[in-house]
């Protein structure tokens, strides 16, 4: 997939977006906006589920198979970023729940940025949430950076709102590391908690169950957020730590 990325480089924005993740090798950057991203990413799903494995005579327009795509998916780990975020947004597209969370998992060790980490977001995952559930709390506990973030912006995105359980948050408050980018979802969690689950989220920053830099940041985010009330940015202005 090398060649079609570098096709739609765009020099300006690769040097801006190397600043943006600081975690990444900047010789490892193309420079592939992220919309020509998706676009490529779903052109390429297409002609994954059109083929069987056995079958895979027909071509996209430019030359790939079914098997080519299959190949680039297990080619890990990847040299470049943008094969890192192509691979996050195929996985994103994939209808089948079974091939995507087998795809999850092969690929979170080597997820490696929080572009790349935060962009892979499963449509699937939505209609098995159960199945989900049981993979986050296995993720919630490994040592790698990315997974355990990766694990709690799942549990923001999908069990903020109907399926809620105060046990979610509590399985986010046990999370202790001293990653900046684990620490930092943390704190996204929980002020986006706040929005949606005020009155079961509140009592962690009022009795103060998160580390003071996690504890701040939560506040600094509900407050910068316009579903937070007024009247609930001035009381968490009161709750803020030394």
């Amino acid at each position: 997939m090398k060649e079609e990325l570098f096709k739609l480089q765009d020099v300006k924005y690769r040097d801006f977006q190397k600043k943006l993740i600081p975690t990444v090798d900047p010789e490892s950057v193309i420079g592939v906006r992220t919309p020509e991203l998706r676009k490529l990413a779903k052109q390429l799903v297409r002609l994954r589920t059109s083929k069987t494995a056995a079958d895979c005579k027909g071509t996209a327009a430019d030359g790939k198979t079914a098997t080519d795509v299959e190949a680039f998916l297990k080619d890990l780990p990847h040299e470049y970023f943008d094969e890192n975020q192509l691979h996050a947004f195929i996985i994103s597209e994939d209808k089948d729940y079974e091939r995507c969370m087998a795809d999850v998992e092969e690929f979170l060790p080597y997820v490696d940025n929080w572009a790349t980490c935060d962009q892979m977001s499963p449509k699937v995952f939505k209609k098995n949430k159960d199945g989900l559930l049981l993979h986050v709390r296995k993720w919630l506990k490994s040592d790698r950076t990315y997974t355990v973030r990766f694990a709690i912006g799942m549990l923001m995105e999908h069990f903020l709102d109907d399926d809620f359980d105060p046990e979610y948050p509590k399985l986010v408050a046990k999370v202790k590391s001293d990653e900046y980018y684990v620490n930092m979802m943390i704190a996204w969690y929980f002020a986006t908690a706040l929005a949606k689950q005020h009155d079961a989220v509140i009592p962690y920053l009022e009795e103060q169950k998160l580390d003071v830099w996690t504890h701040n940041k939560t506040i600094q985010k509900a407050r910068e957020s316009y579903r937070i009330t007024p009247e609930q940015k001035k009381y968490l202005k009161t709750l803020k730590r030394k």
